[in-house]
């Protein structure tokens, strides 16, 4: 029963990401008219701890007549009658997620000289088209626009969660758009872990959800991409500043990609951008607007595994502008879970895991040959490194911030400050008390310091895991790591005396870490995917 449990405080709706994490912002393979394939099913298994083994209904392409190189233009016509599409599901009362038979995924169409991406997708019969906008390239030479066709395959593959989940029907039909046994597995991950707190959230269990899909084997094609010419997805916090220092560092021809609403732009991020003094690659992304009236419409609404679109959107533009590294700034933390419900784990930060990490690597190597490379430099590090890096790039303390409330979607709702009461400001005041001056860190939360408010200690009780809450669903840090930059912060002699850290450490008792638990956070922790080429020089002592 998914409802068992109690349920965290839900960050903002994470649509529409801030760059390169998850605050709110929150072509298919195929030939023209392939023949109706004779079906069969087959079990999907899926690298992963969690005990499912759930079932997809797998075809053949046919050779003779499919076309992976070329999109079915009829697929992509959201106006095409289709005599077996089914009415939408409304009624008298609104619309009833419930009666949903499947979600299609219809066509997309890239136009470079444009400079756009359209995706259509459809919920029985009621369609949705979203678009993507970033520079045009009308000159882009014909082996650019044959990777970028790929890239933005992927980024049609993956976008349709955001559709998805409206009514989140038992059945995806990926319809004229074979996919790769590797692609396969690594979008039933994105759909069960990815929405493992969206259906968590809404009281729905995904692990029967049904694929059906021809399977493909396409040629790699070859980008022509350069491997030190790297592109940071940009979201102005602690983690991508770090990255962004690490990375210009040994590759100086590095540019930032930051992806926005459609004519939005968020001053947080613009102004730590503007600190680094690095070129801007950028990408707008707009929903349907049938999506942002979901509540409105009665459609399901929660959190999509938006960091996994940014990425997809990254790779796309690292194609275009001959990039051979997207480079994520996803912590080893990334793939630590919220909870535990009947055996799984639910992760609000699934995409920036080490799994889809891996998952998605391997969907890459599908398609090209040459990169680009897709990997996180903070893969190995946790947060209380990547804090004791930040706390040394004194330039950024000032312009960076976190804070849920600098991310609203309504401009006027947005704070200029850190607010100092949620829990990411709560998460990163704690993360950096052991590194920077109490003085500086007080400066940084304009005298609204999240560890000088009695009223926030509920945030930092969950954070430590000695409350009776799980950890919220935000980009927070692992609850070691919390309890580690509490210890070391009550340590300091400019924070001696705080009545804050003394209560929490009353509390955290024989939980405490030893002083070899805590230097084991410091110090690179698993595996990781780094080309040696990007091996870190500063994260480490």
């Amino acid at each position: 029963m998914l409802a068992c449990y109690p349920r965290p405080r839900s960050g903002s709706v994470p649509e529409w990401p801030k760059g390169a994490g998850c605050k709110p912002v929150g072509i298919a393979y195929g030939g023209s008219n392939p023949p109706r394939p004779t079906t069969q099913t087959l079990p999907l298994t899926i690298a992963r701890t969690l005990p499912l083994t759930p079932e997809a209904t797998v075809t053949t392409a046919d050779p003779d007549r499919a076309d992976p190189d070329r999109a079915d233009p009829d697929r992509a016509d959201p106006d095409r009658a289709d005599p077996d599409r089914a009415a939408p599901a409304f009624s008298a009362q609104g619309f009833d997620p419930a009666a949903v038979k499947a979600f299609h995924y219809v066509g997309f169409a890239l136009d470079l000289a444009d400079g756009q991406l359209r995706c259509h997708y459809r919920l029985d019969g009621l369609e949705f088209v979203e678009h993507i906008r970033f520079a045009p390239l009308p000159d882009a030479p014909a082996s650019v626009a044959s990777a970028a066709d790929r890239a933005a395959r992927l980024v049609f593959l993956v976008a349709g969660v955001s559709y998805y989940k409206a009514a989140a029907p038992p059945l995806i039909d990926f319809g004229d758009h074979p996919l790769t046994p590797a692609e396969a597995t690594m979008l039933r991950a994105f759909y069960l872990d990815g929405l493992g707190e969206f259906a968590y959230s809404n009281g729905l269990d995904l692990r029967d959800l049904m694929f059906h899909y021809t399977s493909t084997a396409p040629e790699p094609v070859a980008t022509g991409v350069h491997l030190d010419r790297p592109l940071v997805p940009f979201g102005g916090g602690i983690d991508s500043i770090v990255t962004v220092d690490e990375v210009r560092q040994i590759h100086a021809d590095t540019a930032l990609f930051i992806l926005s609403r459609m004519g939005d732009r968020f001053a947080a991020i613009e102004a730590a951008a503007r600190e680094t003094g690095l070129p801007v690659l950028r990408a707008e992304r707009e929903l349907d607007a049938k999506v942002l009236r979901s509540r409105e419409l009665g459609f399901r609404n929660g959190h999509v595994p938006v960091t996994g679109i940014l990425s997809a959107i990254a790779t796309l533009i690292a194609v275009l502008h001959g990039r051979g590294a997207v480079v994520m700034s996803n912590e080893w933390s990334a793939s630590s879970g919220n909870l535990e419900v009947d055996g799984r784990t639910i992760n609000h930060q699934y995409s920036k895991s080490a799994e889809f990490e891996t998952l998605l690597r391997a969907a890459l190597a599908d398609q090209f040959t040459d990169g680009p490379e897709y990997f996180s430099l903070l893969r190995p590090y946790s947060e209380l490194a990547i804090a004791r890096r930040f706390a040394k790039l004194t330039n950024y303390h000032r312009v960076f911030r976190s804070c849920n409330r600098a991310f609203q979607l309504d401009p006027a709702k947005r704070h200029a400050t850190w607010c100092g009461v949620c829990d990411k400001c709560c998460f990163i005041d704690l993360i950096l008390a052991p590194f920077v001056a109490a003085a500086d860190l007080r400066a940084v939360f304009g005298g609204r310091e999240p560890l000088e408010n009695p009223d926030t200690i509920r945030s930092f009780r969950t954070l430590l895991d000695i409350g009776h809450e799980p950890k919220p669903f935000e980009c927070v840090g692992e609850v070691s790591e919390c309890r580690a930059a509490l210890q070391r912060a009550a340590a300091r002699p400019d924070r001696t005396g705080s009545p804050m850290l003394e209560a929490l450490l009353r509390e955290l008792d024989d939980r405490e870490l030893d002083d070899e638990a805590i230097n084991a956070l410091l110090v690179p922790i698993g595996a990781d995917h780094i080309p040696d080429s990007y091996a870190p020089r500063h994260l480490v002592g």
